[in-house]
C-alpha cells in the first residue's frame, strides 16, 4: 500500500525562497501539513522554480500530490528522477489546475532515490510559485 515517502531523513532543496525569508516561506512548510503555511519561490523567469528531494534509499514512487495557491501555480510540472549519483532522467510532464485544491497529479511506478519537480510556465506574472503541500507516495525498497 502506498504511503508517504517523505520522512525526517529525506533531504529537500528548493530553487529559491521569496526575499530569502526562510522563516516565513521556507521549504520546511512544504511538508508540515499546516494549511496556513507555504513555500513561496522568489520571482524569476520559467523554468526558475524547482524542488529536489533526495530519499535515504531507493523508493518506488506511485503518486505525486501537490497543492498550489490559485494564481501562483504553474501550467506545466516536469518530473525527473535519478538513481544514486547518475544524471536526472525525464519521467513525465503533468499539468496542474490553477486553483487551491489538492491535486493528485498522476499515478506511475518509478524506482528512484532523487526526484526533481520543475515548475514551468508560472501562472503569476512575476514567475512566483506558492505550494501549500507536497507529498510523494509509494513504497520503500
Amino acid at each position: 500500500m502506498a504511503a508517504s515517502l517523505v520522512c525526517g531523513d529525506t533531504q529537500c532543496r528548493v530553487s529559491s525562497v521569496l526575499n530569502k525569508d526562510v522563516k516565513q516561506f521556507g521549504k520546511k512548510f512544504l511538508f508540515d501539513s499546516n494549511e496556513e503555511t507555504c513555500w513561496n519561490s522568489d520571482q524569476g523567469q520559467s523554468p526558475w522554480s524547482w524542488v529536489l528531494l533526495q530519499f535515504p534509499r531507493e523508493v518506488l514512487v506511485s503518486e505525486v500530490k501537490v497543492q498550489f495557491q490559485g494564481g501562483f501555480s504553474c501550467r506545466t510540472c516536469r518530473l525527473e528522477g535519478c538513481l544514486n549519483e547518475g544524471g536526472f532522467t525525464f519521467i513525465t510532464d503533468f499539468y496542474p489546475e490553477d486553483n487551491n485544491s489538492l491535486q493528485i497529479s498522476f499515478t506511475l511506478l518509478l524506482v528512484s532515490n532523487k526526484l526533481k519537480i520543475t515548475f514551468e510556465n508560472s501562472a503569476d506574472f512575476f514567475g512566483r510559485i506558492i505550494v501549500y503541500s507536497l507529498d510523494i507516495l509509494g513504497e520503500k525498497m
